[in-house]
Parts: structure tokens; sequence; C-alpha cells
């Protein structure tokens, strides 16, 4: 419940203070006094667009503030200590705009951003104006309505889980699904790259051995030469290295028998000459493994061609084809497991949509019961409202079972809300039919039958006499302290049929200060008030008989409001 409200240097108000209390709180105020204006700073709290032209002139700086009781909105204080900003049963905003648009927002003593406040806020104020009637122009917002007065927002937020959960699912199974065919479209070509490697039997390093062999070959006829010559120098022509060797050796072993002192072993001599043998050998035996074969070459230039080829394709050396093979391999096998994947993924998104189905089949049966009481109410309450011929109808279109579009965020309806104000007619939607008067009118019975379940502890009507008059005001005077019975209600009005039923009546009206408009705000007396209903009778001349049927129309209010009990009382700062 909103307790005080302050505005500073907002539009033509300067500074003004006013405490609410329960019940129905009436502000009257001529044409201008700044009465909107007031509606307006609120609006500020709720996320409402600031702009520079709403500062004062001359000031820099604007501000809005609230004190609110919320001793009996426990989700509100479990939400406000979740954001670190509880404080027991009050809560304190503040809004400051500035020229420079440094903006500021205050919750609770705590620097705050605007989006916290709105939705803080939302949660406590309601205007019912133009905005308001914009709401239930819109057929979107009609289903939002229904599910308010049926209680079925808990059964909607779990379906709404259950269609989060499914969308998720969904995408997911689109996915693994574009996936797979993005896999079997390149199949083909992956299996015969997979193939071709294969076929090609690689060996490790088989390109740089083949080169090798390549090389030898290709010099073959100038190997053999080299290796026979040496063979020849060694071992095999007369006179060889070997033969004069040999001859050193038996040199020496003279030389030893007569003088020892030769430092020179026999047996080192022996082993070079063995060590000369075997190279001389090696010579021999490797001059026989040379030989030129073309066909071999021309093998080689085959399979060398095949591997630059591969080489090319797959990566530029041997070891990425080698990669290439492995990541083909691994692809298919991906792709198998991409199919059970899919598959379970099919069977997850058929459970979850099952479910779905149930339950949102269960929320349109509700729904259809529930929008039967609905329209009964409705009805009820424009008929009192001197609209005794109109019909209200609550409309259901389904999306097509089984369709892609079965499901939405709210269930399997799409709701609308139909009127015919005069017997005989066709049933039109509102956007079609509805004049000003009837929008309010329609409204405030909205308001009526869903008094009690609303989250909002405060509603703010500012255009609720708009197209009205005479017995119809008298009768939403009538309603709205109705509703006052279940939500403080603050209500802007001209009419004198609905003040005379307000549990406080406030008074705006401007007056000139120095060479500025000052905006004041005024919590009238019993006598004060008895003026203003005159004055809103009559007009300028305040005559004794307007007087006396202001003062007969209190006491008929009076005597209608027996019996409500006592106001519960709020507390001021």
């Amino acid at each position: 419940m909103l307790v005080d409200l302050f505005i500073r240097n907002f539009a033509i108000i300067e500074e003004l203070q006013v405490s609410f209390g329960s019940g129905l709180n009436l502000i009257s105020g001529e044409t201008g006094a700044g009465k909107s204006i007031i509606i307006g700073a609120i609006g500020l709290l709720l996320g409402d667009r600031a702009s520079a032209e709403m500062i004062r002139s001359s000031e820099e700086t604007a501000s809005v503030e609230a004190y609110f009781d919320i001793a009996e909105m426990e989700a509100l204080k479990e939400k406000l200590l979740e954001l670190d900003l509880a404080d027991g049963d009050e809560l304190y905003v503040k809004r400051t705009i500035s020229r420079s648009g440094k903006n500021k927002v205050i919750i609770n003593g705590k620097m705050g951003n605007l989006g916290t406040l709105s939705s803080l806020c939302e949660l406590l104020i309601n205007i019912s104006g133009q905005r308001e009637h914009q709401l239930l122009l819109n057929k979107e917002n009609h289903i939002d309505i229904l599910d308010d007065f049926g209680s079925l927002r808990g059964l909607r937020q779990e379906y709404g889980g259950l269609f989060g959960r499914y969308l998720s699912l969904q995408t997911g199974l689109e996915e693994l699904k574009a996936k797979q065919a993005r896999g079997e479209a390149e199949e083909e070509l992956h299996r015969f790259q997979l193939k071709e490697i294969t076929a090609a039997d690689i060996k490790e390093k088989e390109d740089e051995l083949l080169l090798e062999e390549k090389k030898i070959i290709t010099h073959a006829q100038r190997l053999l030469a080299l290796a026979e010559a040496g063979h020849e120098k060694l071992y095999g022509q007369q006179g060889s290295l070997l033969e004069g060797l040999r001859v050193v050796e038996n040199n020496i072993r003279e030389i030893r028998k007569i003088d020892e002192g030769l430092k020179i072993a026999v047996q080192d001599v022996e082993s070079i000459y063995y060590q000369l043998e075997d190279v001389a050998l090696s010579l021999r035996d490797y001059g026989k493994t040379l030989s030129f074969d073309p066909r071999r070459l021309e093998a080689l230039e085959e399979r060398l061609e095949l591997l630059r080829q591969l080489k090319r394709k797959y990566g530029g050396t041997l070891e990425e084809v080698f990669n290439k093979k492995a990541a083909l391999e691994k692809s298919f096998c991906d792709r198998s497991c991409l199919s059970d994947e899919t598959e379970g993924q099919e069977k997850a998104v058929a459970e979850v949509r099952a479910q779905l189905s149930a339950n949102a089949h269960l929320l349109s049966q509700k729904r259809r019961v529930v929008a039967a009481e609905l329209q009964a109410a409705v009805e009820k309450e424009i008929h009192t409202l001197k609209m005794e011929q109109a019909a209200f109808r609550v409309s259901f279109q389904n999306m097509p079972e089984g369709g892609e579009n079965a499901f939405h965020l709210t269930g399997l309806d799409e709701v609308e809300f139909f009127l015919s104000t005069n017997r005989g007619e066709e049933m039109k939607p509102l956007a079609r039919i509805a004049s000003g008067g009837e929008l309010s009118r329609i409204v405030l019975a909205i308001k009526k039958v869903l008094a009690g379940r609303g989250s909002a502890g405060t509603l703010v009507f500012d255009e609720v006499d708009s197209g009205i008059g005479g017995a119809v005001a008298e009768i939403v005077g009538d309603k709205l302290r109705d509703v006052a019975g279940h939500y403080q209600v603050i209500c802007i009005t001209h009419l004198p049929q609905i003040a005379c039923f307000a549990h406080r009546h406030f008074l705006v009206s401007k007056h000139p200060s120095g060479d500025r408009t000052q905006t004041n705000i005024h919590c009238l007396s019993e006598e004060e008030r008895l003026d203003e209903i005159t004055r809103m009778l009559a007009g300028v001349e305040l005559t004794e008989k307007a007087r006396e049927h202001a003062r007969e129309m209190l006491n008929l209010s009076r005597l209608n409001q027996r019996g409500e009990g006592d106001v519960k009382k709020s507390p001021h700062r």
C-alpha cells in the first residue's frame, strides 16, 4: 500500500507531499491544477520514460519518492531479501531525473537500477488510465486477465517450465538433425576419401625411402664402377693394397725377430689387413646388388606420383594424410554415435511433448470453465453500470492439434474478449466496438471481478469517469468503493457522484507564487469536502441549493457504506 508520496521539481510541482490511506482515496481539482501530473509522477516509479521536459523550469533535477507498507506482501518481501534490499515491512523508493541524463534510483537506501525499481513497483501499483484501456484493447493481454481471474497462474507457470524445456530439447534435436544431414551429404565424399587412402596402404616415411631407392637406381652404373674400382684397388688387382700390406706385415715380423724394440705390433697391422679385407669384400658384395632395372624405376615413379597426389589432396605431408585417415575414421564413428544421440533426443522430445500436451489440455479445460464464470461476473457488473443490454464473451481459438505451432508460451489457447452493447447486435472484439465511456466501465467491471486476486496493493484510476455521468457515475463510485475493500484505491475524478464515496478526499489546486505557479494537494476536512462536492456540482457559483444537494449525496453514500466495517488505517510518516 502506498503510504507517502513526495514529488519535487516535477512539471509545475515545486514540492508536494501527500499521505494516502487504505480504502478509496479520491483526488479532485480544477482542470489543469496538476492532478494527472501526480499520476505521471507515480508512473515514473513504474518505469515510465523520463525526459528533461518533465523537470520544472530553471531546475536541474526532479525526483519522486514513495514509502510503501508491505507488511502483508510476503512474496515481495522474499524478493527484496533475495536482492539484499529488505527493510522489514516498509519499502522506500526514489527516482531522480536530471537534465544531464545522470538519473538515479534508490531502493531502501541502496543504489538500484530502473529495471529493479519497475519490477518491484509493478507488484505494488497498477494504474488504470489510458494505458490500461490500451492494454484491454490488446487481445494479447486477455489471456492474462482470464488466468488471473481463475487463479491459473500456478498451472500456467508449470506449463511454461515444460514449454521452455520442450523448446530447448527441440532446438537441440534440430541441431543434431542438421548435423546429421550435413554428415549424410558429405558421407559419399568421405567414404571415397577413406577408401582412396586405405587402398594406397601407405607406410611411414615411405616417400623418403622411395626417393632414396630411386636415386640409387638412377646412379646404379656409376655406383657399380666405383665399387668395382675400390675392390680392385684393395684386393683384386696385381699389387693391390692388401697384397702390399701382407708384405709389410711379414717385414715387421722379421724385424721383431731381430729387434723387439720396434714399437709396431704385428697384430695391429694384421687387424688393419682384416679391416681392409672386409671393406674390399663389402664393395664386392655391394656391387653385386647394383643393377639398373627400368621397370623398377617406372614403378617407383608411379608410386611416388600417387603419394604426391595424396599429399596435395590431404595436407602436404604423409603425416597429414595419416591424420586425414584417422579423422575420416572418427567421423564415421561419430556419425554412428550421432545417430544414437539423435534417437535419444527424439525420445526425450516426445516424452516432454506428451507432458506438455497433458498440461496444455488441462490448462485449456480449466480456462473454459473459468471463462464461463468470468463472462457471467463481468456481465453482472456491466449491467449494474447502465449497460443492461450488453453481453460479454470470452472467445477461444486453438492452434491445430499436432501442428508445428500447436503449443506456444501461454498454452494451446488464443483468448479474445468480445462485447455486444445492445441486444441483437453481433458480438465484436472490444477494440472495434467499445467507446471511451464503455471502456472505462469495462475496466472497472474487470477490476471489480478481479478484486482480491491480483498482486498489486494499490490501484490508481485516472480516467474512470471518462464518458459517463449521472446515475452511471453513482454506480461507478459504488463499485470503486467495493474494489477499495480489497485494494488501496487512488482515483482522480471530476464527478461529485463518484467523489462522495471516498474514504479520503484530496483537493489539488494551483496558485501563483511570485513569478511561478505552484501546485498543492490538501486532504479535505468534512466541511471542506462538502464545499468541494458543491463546487463539482455547481461550478463557479456555490448556491445553497447546490450545497444541500451535495450534503444529501454525502449522506446517501454514508448510508450505503454502513456495514462495510472500519477502513484499515495505514501508518503515516
